[in-house]
Protein backbone atom coordinates (compact mmCIF):
# COMPACT_ATOMS: atom_id res chain seq x y z
CA UNK A 1 0.00 0.00 0.00
CA UNK A 2 2.72 2.75 0.86
CA UNK A 3 4.73 1.35 -2.46
CA UNK A 4 1.11 2.32 -4.16
CA UNK A 5 1.08 5.41 -2.51
CA UNK A 6 4.39 6.68 -3.79
CA UNK A 7 3.47 5.41 -7.28
CA UNK A 8 0.68 7.59 -7.76
CA UNK A 9 1.54 10.53 -5.65
CA UNK A 10 1.92 12.57 -9.03
CA UNK A 11 -0.75 11.53 -10.74
CA UNK A 12 -3.57 13.68 -11.70
CA UNK A 13 -6.36 10.31 -12.22
CA UNK A 14 -9.01 10.12 -9.42
CA UNK A 15 -8.48 7.86 -6.66
CA UNK A 16 -10.70 5.75 -4.52
CA UNK A 17 -9.46 5.16 -0.90
CA UNK A 18 -11.28 2.36 0.66
CA UNK A 19 -10.90 0.89 3.95
CA UNK A 20 -13.00 0.02 7.81
CA UNK A 21 -13.45 2.87 10.14
CA UNK A 22 -10.12 4.18 11.70
CA UNK A 23 -7.62 2.32 9.09
CA UNK A 24 -6.35 5.77 8.35
CA UNK A 25 -7.78 6.72 4.63
CA UNK A 26 -7.51 10.42 5.40
CA UNK A 27 -3.81 10.28 6.51
CA UNK A 28 -3.44 8.01 3.16
CA UNK A 29 -5.14 11.45 1.13
CA UNK A 30 -2.73 13.75 2.65
CA UNK A 31 -0.36 11.51 2.18
CA UNK A 32 -0.67 11.71 -1.76
CA UNK A 33 -1.22 15.31 -1.34
CA UNK A 34 2.57 15.87 0.46
CA UNK A 35 4.15 13.72 -1.79
CA UNK A 36 2.88 14.83 -4.79
CA UNK A 37 3.76 18.06 -7.50
CA UNK A 38 0.06 19.46 -6.21
CA UNK A 39 1.83 19.80 -2.56
CA UNK A 40 2.60 23.74 -2.66
CA UNK A 41 -1.14 23.68 -3.71
CA UNK A 42 -4.36 24.02 -0.40
CA UNK A 43 -5.60 20.22 0.61
CA UNK A 44 -9.13 20.62 1.27
CA UNK A 45 -11.20 18.02 2.67
CA UNK A 46 -14.80 17.44 3.34
CA UNK A 47 -16.60 14.77 4.45
CA UNK A 48 -19.81 14.40 2.46
CA UNK A 49 -21.79 12.50 5.04
CA UNK A 50 -21.73 15.29 7.39
CA UNK A 51 -23.00 18.03 5.24
CA UNK A 52 -26.78 18.72 5.74
CA UNK A 53 -28.07 17.50 2.18
CA UNK A 54 -29.77 21.05 1.14
CA UNK A 55 -26.04 22.35 1.30
CA UNK A 56 -23.56 20.26 -0.24
CA UNK A 57 -24.30 21.30 -4.00
CA UNK A 58 -23.18 25.24 -2.42
CA UNK A 59 -20.64 23.46 -0.78
CA UNK A 60 -18.91 22.21 -3.57
CA UNK A 61 -19.73 24.45 -6.53
CA UNK A 62 -20.25 27.89 -4.72
CA UNK A 63 -23.60 30.36 -5.01
CA UNK A 64 -24.39 33.36 -6.46
CA UNK A 65 -25.63 35.55 -3.91
CA UNK A 66 -29.72 35.00 -3.29
CA UNK A 67 -29.39 31.91 -5.27
CA UNK A 68 -31.32 30.72 -1.67
CA UNK A 69 -32.64 31.91 1.31
CA UNK A 70 -29.81 33.14 3.35
CA UNK A 71 -27.52 33.40 0.28
CA UNK A 72 -26.84 37.41 1.10
CA UNK A 73 -23.75 37.07 -0.67
CA UNK A 74 -21.82 35.17 -3.41
CA UNK A 75 -20.28 31.71 -1.91
CA UNK A 76 -16.69 30.32 -3.38
CA UNK A 77 -17.38 26.63 -3.43
CA UNK A 78 -14.44 23.97 -2.23
CA UNK A 79 -14.00 23.06 -5.71
CA UNK A 80 -12.70 26.32 -6.28
CA UNK A 81 -10.77 26.54 -3.06
CA UNK A 82 -8.84 23.61 -4.22
CA UNK A 83 -7.48 24.68 -7.61
CA UNK A 84 -4.18 24.14 -8.01
CA UNK A 85 -3.85 21.65 -4.86
CA UNK A 86 -6.02 18.48 -4.19
CA UNK A 87 -9.72 17.99 -3.08
CA UNK A 88 -10.78 15.21 -1.05
CA UNK A 89 -14.22 13.86 -1.00
CA UNK A 90 -14.77 12.04 2.42
CA UNK A 91 -17.13 9.13 1.97
CA UNK A 92 -18.34 9.57 -1.27
CA UNK A 93 -20.57 6.73 -0.61
CA UNK A 94 -23.52 9.36 0.84
CA UNK A 95 -22.97 11.75 -1.74
CA UNK A 96 -27.12 12.36 -2.39
CA UNK A 97 -28.26 11.00 -5.63
CA UNK A 98 -29.76 13.97 -7.26
CA UNK A 99 -26.01 15.58 -6.59
CA UNK A 100 -24.23 12.66 -8.49
CA UNK A 101 -24.66 13.86 -11.61
CA UNK A 102 -23.08 17.16 -11.56
CA UNK A 103 -20.24 15.94 -9.71
CA UNK A 104 -19.65 13.56 -12.21
CA UNK A 105 -19.41 16.16 -14.83
CA UNK A 106 -17.41 18.23 -12.45
CA UNK A 107 -14.90 15.63 -12.85
CA UNK A 108 -14.91 15.07 -16.38
CA UNK A 109 -14.94 18.53 -17.58
CA UNK A 110 -13.12 20.43 -15.04
CA UNK A 111 -15.94 22.92 -14.54
CA UNK A 112 -18.19 23.80 -12.06
CA UNK A 113 -21.58 26.14 -12.08
CA UNK A 114 -22.21 27.88 -9.09
CA UNK A 115 -25.94 27.59 -7.14
CA UNK A 116 -27.87 30.23 -9.15
CA UNK A 117 -24.70 31.34 -11.09
CA UNK A 118 -24.32 31.79 -14.85
CA UNK A 119 -21.56 30.80 -16.38
CA UNK A 120 -19.23 27.90 -15.26
CA UNK A 121 -15.93 28.69 -13.61
CA UNK A 122 -12.96 25.78 -14.73
CA UNK A 123 -10.78 24.29 -11.81
CA UNK A 124 -7.60 22.73 -11.93
CA UNK A 125 -7.80 20.23 -8.99
CA UNK A 126 -6.57 16.46 -8.43
CA UNK A 127 -9.89 14.67 -6.54
CA UNK A 128 -9.07 12.26 -3.87
CA UNK A 129 -12.33 9.91 -2.36
CA UNK A 130 -13.11 7.55 0.65
CA UNK A 131 -14.96 5.64 1.68
CA UNK A 132 -15.60 2.93 4.14
CA UNK A 133 -19.20 1.32 2.70
CA UNK A 134 -19.53 -1.45 -0.38
CA UNK A 135 -19.63 0.80 -3.04
CA UNK A 136 -20.61 -2.17 -5.33
CA UNK A 137 -23.98 -2.87 -2.77
CA UNK A 138 -24.94 0.86 -2.58
CA UNK A 139 -24.82 0.89 -6.92
CA UNK A 140 -27.01 -2.53 -6.42
CA UNK A 141 -29.26 -0.71 -4.29
CA UNK A 142 -29.62 2.38 -6.66
CA UNK A 143 -28.29 4.33 -4.12
CA UNK A 144 -24.59 5.35 -6.32
CA UNK A 145 -24.39 6.14 -9.99
CA UNK A 146 -21.97 3.38 -11.60
CA UNK A 147 -20.57 5.60 -13.70
CA UNK A 148 -19.44 7.87 -10.93
CA UNK A 149 -18.27 4.59 -9.76
CA UNK A 150 -16.07 4.50 -12.78
CA UNK A 151 -14.94 7.76 -12.26
CA UNK A 152 -13.83 8.26 -9.11
CA UNK A 153 -12.08 4.86 -8.73
CA UNK A 154 -9.68 5.51 -11.75
CA UNK A 155 -7.09 4.44 -9.34
CA UNK A 156 -8.46 2.62 -5.85
CA UNK A 157 -5.75 1.80 -2.71
CA UNK A 158 -7.16 0.04 0.26
CA UNK A 159 -6.18 0.35 3.39
CA UNK A 160 -6.07 -2.73 5.59
CA UNK A 161 -7.11 -3.25 8.59
CA UNK A 162 -5.08 -3.11 11.96
CA UNK A 163 -5.63 -6.59 12.67
CA UNK A 164 -4.11 -7.48 9.32
CA UNK A 165 -0.67 -5.80 10.10
CA UNK A 166 0.78 -7.86 12.14
CA UNK A 167 3.34 -6.12 14.90
CA UNK A 168 2.03 -2.79 13.61
CA UNK A 169 -0.15 -2.34 16.93
CA UNK A 170 2.71 -2.29 18.70
CA UNK A 171 4.96 -0.08 17.17
CA UNK A 172 1.78 2.77 16.27
CA UNK A 173 1.18 1.82 20.05
CA UNK A 174 4.82 3.08 20.96
CA UNK A 175 4.50 6.04 18.79
CA UNK A 176 1.17 6.97 20.57
CA UNK A 177 2.77 6.48 23.92
CA UNK A 178 5.42 8.85 23.39
CA UNK A 179 3.07 11.47 21.95
CA UNK A 180 0.80 11.06 24.83
CA UNK A 181 3.54 10.89 27.30
CA UNK A 182 5.05 13.85 26.67
CA UNK A 183 1.56 15.72 26.46
CA UNK A 184 0.98 15.13 30.40
CA UNK A 185 4.82 15.13 31.30
CA UNK A 186 5.31 11.40 32.65
CA UNK A 187 7.72 9.35 32.31
CA UNK A 188 6.72 6.34 30.46
CA UNK A 189 9.05 3.88 28.77
CA UNK A 190 6.63 1.03 27.48
CA UNK A 191 4.41 -1.87 28.36
CA UNK A 192 4.35 -5.29 30.49
CA UNK A 193 4.98 -8.11 28.36
CA UNK A 194 1.04 -8.93 29.71
CA UNK A 195 -0.09 -5.58 28.16
CA UNK A 196 2.01 -6.35 24.83
CA UNK A 197 0.50 -9.80 24.53
CA UNK A 198 -3.23 -7.80 24.59
CA UNK A 199 -2.11 -5.55 22.06
CA UNK A 200 -1.14 -8.13 19.78
CA UNK A 201 -3.61 -10.04 20.10
CA UNK A 202 -6.84 -8.24 19.99
CA UNK A 203 -9.01 -7.72 17.03
CA UNK A 204 -8.83 -4.34 17.02
CA UNK A 205 -12.69 -3.21 15.63
CA UNK A 206 -12.04 0.21 15.56
CA UNK A 207 -8.65 0.18 14.03
CA UNK A 208 -6.00 2.63 14.36
CA UNK A 209 -8.42 5.27 15.82
CA UNK A 210 -9.23 2.59 18.73
CA UNK A 211 -5.73 2.04 19.27
CA UNK A 212 -5.06 5.65 19.64
CA UNK A 213 -7.96 6.22 22.13
CA UNK A 214 -6.92 3.62 24.15
CA UNK A 215 -2.89 4.38 24.69
CA UNK A 216 -4.26 7.86 25.48
CA UNK A 217 -6.37 6.36 28.52
CA UNK A 218 -3.56 3.99 29.86
CA UNK A 219 -1.00 7.11 29.60
CA UNK A 220 -3.81 9.02 31.64
CA UNK A 221 -4.39 6.19 34.14
CA UNK A 222 -0.81 4.76 34.66
CA UNK A 223 1.35 5.61 37.58
CA UNK A 224 3.96 3.77 37.19
CA UNK A 225 7.14 3.89 33.67
CA UNK A 226 5.68 0.78 32.60
CA UNK A 227 1.72 0.65 30.85
CA UNK A 228 -0.05 -2.54 32.75
CA UNK A 229 -2.57 -4.58 31.62
CA UNK A 230 -4.86 -2.99 34.22
CA UNK A 231 -4.76 0.68 32.34
CA UNK A 232 -5.96 -0.66 29.32
CA UNK A 233 -9.40 -0.57 28.48
CA UNK A 234 -11.80 -3.32 29.53
CA UNK A 235 -11.96 -4.68 26.06
CA UNK A 236 -9.16 -5.60 26.19
CA UNK A 237 -8.44 -6.87 30.23
CA UNK A 238 -11.44 -9.23 29.75
CA UNK A 239 -9.13 -11.50 27.16
CA UNK A 240 -9.48 -14.86 28.14
CA UNK A 241 -7.23 -16.48 25.92
CA UNK A 242 -4.68 -16.20 27.69
CA UNK A 243 -3.43 -19.57 29.94
CA UNK A 244 -0.62 -21.25 31.37
CA UNK A 245 0.63 -23.67 28.29
CA UNK A 246 -1.29 -27.49 28.81
CA UNK A 247 0.52 -30.91 29.72
CA UNK A 248 -0.33 -33.71 27.42
CA UNK A 249 -3.03 -34.79 29.90
CA UNK A 250 -4.60 -31.06 29.54
CA UNK A 251 -2.93 -30.13 33.31
CA UNK A 252 -1.42 -26.68 33.36
CA UNK A 253 2.42 -26.71 32.91
CA UNK A 254 4.04 -24.99 35.57
CA UNK A 255 7.51 -23.65 34.18
CA UNK A 256 10.26 -21.47 35.28
CA UNK A 257 10.58 -17.65 34.61
CA UNK A 258 13.44 -18.05 32.47
CA UNK A 259 11.03 -20.29 30.53
CA UNK A 260 8.41 -17.91 30.49
CA UNK A 261 10.78 -15.50 29.27
CA UNK A 262 12.06 -17.21 26.46
CA UNK A 263 8.34 -18.32 25.28
CA UNK A 264 7.88 -14.71 25.68
CA UNK A 265 10.12 -13.22 23.90
CA UNK A 266 10.56 -15.96 21.06
CA UNK A 267 6.42 -15.34 20.71
CA UNK A 268 7.11 -11.30 20.35
CA UNK A 269 9.95 -12.05 17.63
CA UNK A 270 7.36 -14.44 16.10
CA UNK A 271 5.01 -11.22 15.87
CA UNK A 272 7.21 -9.14 14.47
CA UNK A 273 8.10 -11.22 11.37
CA UNK A 274 12.11 -11.94 13.43
CA UNK A 275 12.93 -8.12 13.43
CA UNK A 276 15.34 -8.22 15.97
CA UNK A 277 15.46 -4.33 16.25
CA UNK A 278 11.67 -3.92 16.52
CA UNK A 279 11.24 -6.74 18.94
CA UNK A 280 14.05 -4.96 21.33
CA UNK A 281 12.05 -1.97 21.43
CA UNK A 282 9.10 -3.78 22.10
CA UNK A 283 10.49 -5.61 24.86
CA UNK A 284 12.95 -2.95 26.40
CA UNK A 285 15.83 -4.94 25.93
CA UNK A 286 19.30 -3.61 24.18
CA UNK A 287 20.03 -5.14 21.26
CA UNK A 288 23.24 -6.81 22.19
CA UNK A 289 21.43 -8.04 25.25
CA UNK A 290 18.83 -9.41 22.87
CA UNK A 291 21.39 -11.20 20.30
CA UNK A 292 22.67 -13.18 23.27
CA UNK A 293 19.55 -14.37 24.90
CA UNK A 294 18.71 -16.02 21.33
CA UNK A 295 22.14 -17.51 20.71
CA UNK A 296 21.22 -18.94 23.86
CA UNK A 297 18.24 -20.67 22.92
CA UNK A 298 19.72 -21.61 19.14
CA UNK A 299 22.45 -23.63 21.41
CA UNK A 300 19.57 -24.83 23.56
CA UNK A 301 16.99 -25.78 21.11
CA UNK A 302 16.86 -27.95 18.11
CA UNK A 303 15.48 -25.37 15.62
CA UNK A 304 12.96 -26.11 13.60
CA UNK A 305 12.52 -24.28 9.96
CA UNK A 306 10.28 -21.88 11.43
CA UNK A 307 11.93 -20.88 14.95
CA UNK A 308 11.88 -16.65 15.02
CA UNK A 309 15.46 -16.00 15.20
CA UNK A 310 15.14 -13.02 12.87
CA UNK A 311 17.01 -10.90 11.42
CA UNK A 312 18.50 -7.21 11.44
Amino acid sequence: MRDLLGRIADSDATILITGETGTGKELAARALHRLGRRRAGPFVAVNCAALPEPLVESELFGNARGAFTDARTARTGLFVQASGGTLLLDEIGDMPLRLQPKLLRALQERVVRPVGGGSEIPVDVRVLTTSNCNLDAAIEEGRFRPDLYFRVSVIQVEMPPLRARGSDAVLLALEFLAQFAERAGKRILGFSPTAVERLLSYGWPGNVRELRNCIERAVALTHSEEVAVEDLPETLRADDRFHLPADTDGRSELVSLEEVERRHILRVMDAVGGNKTTAAQVLRLGRKTLYRKLAAYRRTTTLRATEPWGSD
